[in-house]
């Protein structure tokens, strides 16, 4: 059996998930048998290693864990090790890999990639020879919506193509088996047949209202000073909230920095304007901030991830996260 650990909540990460399990049939073993198990970002870590249980161990578009029981790895974010001695690990292995003492590589790293999905094709294509060309779709939305290609805020909004809905349903769905029900289904299907699955359908009406009663609160609630959105949601508790409607309401804003709480984390988001005219290199790192209050993500997205008794702790965090992408703390660079 192989056992595949994906970012849960994560229309990428489900896609990842998809996309590894073809690859592996199509590339490794036809007739491989999968489990999946999703991850979430938390207070205490990382990946637990009591969670590799398979015969074979995948984690996708999720953070590091040394441990020999991993066979394999991708991931795409620059905060992918949750310990200097995980990097470390990490680059010992690709040490052996460059000196040939690895038969085949199996672990991968490339934060420049805008989804760990594309990542993942782009590897199994050019080293084992898989044709991806069926999966064309997929790997193009998980290129847009992981990495906020969208044409304008208002698309990334309105809900209008099967991607957006799905990513709904993965991100926002109170069902802690959406994810694990779609990703068999998103390694043959085409979206739009996806969606079309009565469990997936019985679940978008109650989403969409949803949707629309989250954008209406951050609407109400959204703060704009120097450039950065502000807005706290933790007394109203959510799995999700789609992270491009503060730049839908106010495309003035040049970063994002939000306050929700789950069933299982306060979380401090922050976030970059996709559509900003500022230009790349004058802009925060954003995995950088965040890494030092122990999360992480991307340069221009991430996140933290706080225990849900630790409110103040994170409301903390924000507000000097706040005052430094205003220009009032330690330099963002």
């Amino acid at each position: 059996m192989v056992k595949v650990l994906y970012h849960d909540r994560c229309f990428d990460g489900a896609c990842s998930a998809a996309l590894f399990t073809r690859f592996y049939r199509e590339c490794v073993e036809a007739g491989a048998a999968f489990a999946y198990g999703g991850l979430q970002h938390r207070a205490e870590g990382g990946v637990e290693e009591s969670l590799l249980t398979g015969v074979e161990n995948a984690v996708v578009d999720f953070k590091y864990v040394s441990s020999p029981r991993l066979t394999w790895w991708f991931d795409h974010h620059l905060s992918a090790f949750t310990t200097p001695a995980d990097e470390a690990e990490f680059e010992r292995y690709e040490e052996e890999v460059r000196l040939g003492g690895v038969a085949r590589q199996q672990k991968f790293f490339d934060p420049a990639r805008p989804s760990c999905t594309g990542f993942i094709a782009e590897v199994a294509r050019t080293r084992f020879g898989m044709n991806v060309e069926p999966l064309e779709e997929l790997l193009r939305w998980a290129d847009i919506v992981d990495g906020a290609k969208y044409e304008s805020a208002e698309a990334a909004v309105g809900m209008r193509e099967p991607a957006m809905q799905l990513a709904l349903a993965i991100e926002s769905s109170k069902d802690g088996a959406m994810g694990r029900r779609l990703i068999p289904l998103l390694t043959e299907m085409p979206l739009a047949a996806v969606l079309g699955q009565d469990f997936v359908q019985a679940a978008m009406g109650p989403l969409l209202a949803e949707h629309r009663a989250s954008l209406a609160m951050i609407e109400e609630r959204a703060h704009v000073e120097r450039g950065v959105l502000t807005f706290d949601m933790t007394d109203q508790p959510t799995e999700g909230y789609n992270k491009f409607v503060p730049y839908f309401l106010h495309p003035e804003a040049t970063y994002v920095v939000s306050l929700s709480r789950s069933s299982f984390r306060v979380k401090v988001g922050v976030g970059t304007n996709p559509w900003t005219t500022i230009p790349a290199e004058d802009l925060a790192n954003i995995a950088t901030i965040c890494e030092r209050y122990g999360g992480g993500g991307h340069a221009r997205v991430g996140a933290v991830s706080f225990a849900p008794d630790a409110l103040e702790e994170a409301r903390t965090a924000a507000a000097e996260m706040i005052a430094e992408l205003r220009g009032g703390g330690e330099a963002a660079g």
